[in-house]
């Protein structure tokens, strides 16, 4: 998300951070770049004109004019301009009340509304550590029933029946009562959605929500839409009480001017978002760390949190041991590797909130991507036990029968090969008591730390 917007956003405040000063001459002329490139992002043209409009009066005032580097004085006031757009801090979901509390799901059909309940489902499991049950109140689409029915397994939450020839009220009163029954902390509602926002649909919504008085009522919002995004939004805020929203597709969407023009839109703050679309792929939404990814400045934090929830911590442990023992680094442990940057997301996810990543290129970040990986593993997958153990037996008829196995060519199992040797030297000198010193250095580095 905001790949483009952060590319020209970059491009324009890099100009500033060489300028001795600011003039008047100079602040114009970034700002007008900056309103071009919040526009190109489809971020809504009054907010536009409100965000130019604050960065300018800060940008005249003396703390940035009397600052050393002006030019990353003005950085901080767009960074900082950024975040009040996006509501400042992430608003958590509110479920101090007395068991279930109520979440009810709002939105339009394909929005992602029912993928993204399982996914909430899960978060609150798993982050929160919640009982939860979900239920259907989506009559007309009976494949939403049996959909959202296997989600609730694949994430391990409750699922409550429902069935088409039921009214979504009754099904969303007798689940509070069965929720409350089997002492649940949390029922998710899935409502409904439409292909387009009609007063049937909002009339229908306007009485589920007042037979069950949800604590959360949540509005999914598919970001790639755009302007229709904000102004289905605003017409949902004006029929039901909304507490928060969730973007979902921020992956496939490159200008981000949804999550940009939301919350000053509505007045309601984004909650959530998701970033793919695999049960894990949710994201409480950090405006903060979202504005820093923007201008390039990456979200460490949140790396080193989605590390610390996907990581597979005895794998990881057994892997340290391994190496401290001097054993070889082998294939097998190659693909642990890549597999455990799988389940953190993908490594399109990471590399998204590493520092400068705005500066690389798009030839290379196309090398890295997770399509790589995949093919990468399937390569590895189609070797013998043997052959991972000792990559140096494989030769020429093996490479073609690894090759043929994984559907890939000759040159991407030596492309493969070529890697894991680079690979293979860092881990030596890691086992030589490098991994002890790289320890020591981050402890050193990182305050709070245990030396």
């Amino acid at each position: 998300m905001f790949d483009n917007l952060s590319q020209r956003l970059q491009v324009t405040l890099k100009r500033l951070r060489g300028q001795g000063r600011l003039t008047e001459e100079n602040t114009r002329e970034a700002l007008r770049e900056v309103r071009m490139a919040l526009l190109e992002a489809d971020v809504a043209l009054p907010v536009v004109k409100d965000f130019i409009e604050h960065v300018r009066v800060k940008a005249a005032g003396q703390e940035v004019l009397a600052s050393l580097t002006p030019g990353q004085a003005l950085i901080k006031v767009v960074h900082d301009e950024l975040v009040a757009l996006m509501g400042a801090a992430n608003e958590k979901l509110n479920l101090a009340t007395r068991p279930p509390a109520v979440i009810l799901v709002a939105g339009l059909q394909g929005s992602g509304k029912t993928t993204t309940v399982a996914k909430l489902a899960r978060f609150l499991r798993e982050r929160d550590n919640k009982s939860v049950m979900v239920v259907s109140a989506d009559v007309y689409r009976p494949a939403a029933i049996e959909q959202l029915h296997k989600l609730a397994a694949a994430v391990g939450a409750e699922f409550f029946p429902s069935h088409p020839d039921q009214k979504p009220v009754d099904i969303a009163r007798h689940a509070v009562e069965e929720a409350r029954k089997r002492m649940m902390d949390v029922l998710i509602v899935d409502s409904a959605g439409r292909l387009h926002v009609d007063e049937p649909m909002m009339q229908e919504i306007r009485a589920v929500h007042a037979a069950i008085e949800p604590v959360e009522t949540l509005f999914v919002v598919d970001s790639m839409t755009g302007q229709d995004a904000v102004n289905t939004a605003r017409a949902f805020n004006e029929a039901l009480p909304l507490t928060g929203v969730i973007l979902t597709k921020t992956d496939g969407d490159a200008r981000g001017g949804a999550a940009l023009s939301i919350r000053q839109v509505t007045g309601k703050p984004i909650k959530f978002m998701g970033v793919g679309e695999k049960p894990a792929a949710l994201e409480p939404f950090y405006p903060d760390r979202v504005a820093a990814r923007i201008l390039g400045m990456g979200d460490v934090l949140g790396l080193v949190e989605q590390a610390s929830q996907a990581a597979d911590r005895e794998k990881a442990q057994e892997f340290a041991q391994k190496l401290a023992k001097g054993k070889g680094f082998d294939l097998e442990d190659f693909r642990d590797q890549m597999l455990q940057m799988e389940k953190m997301g993908g490594l399109a996810s990471l590399m998204e909130k590493l520092p400068g990543v705005g500066e690389v290129s798009e030839a290379a970040k196309s090398q890295l991507g997770d399509r790589q990986v995949k093919r990468l593993v399937a390569i590895i997958n189609s070797m013998t036990p043997a052959e991972r153990s000792h990559p140096d037996t494989i030769r020429g008829s093996r490479k073609r029968r690894i090759a043929a196995g994984s559907g890939t060519q000759v040159q991407d199992v030596n492309r493969l090969l070529k890697q894991f040797d680079q690979m293979q030297k860092v881990m030596k000198r890691m086992g030589k008591g490098g991994l002890q010193r790289m320890l020591r250095d981050v402890k050193g580095r990182l305050p709070g730390l245990p030396g």
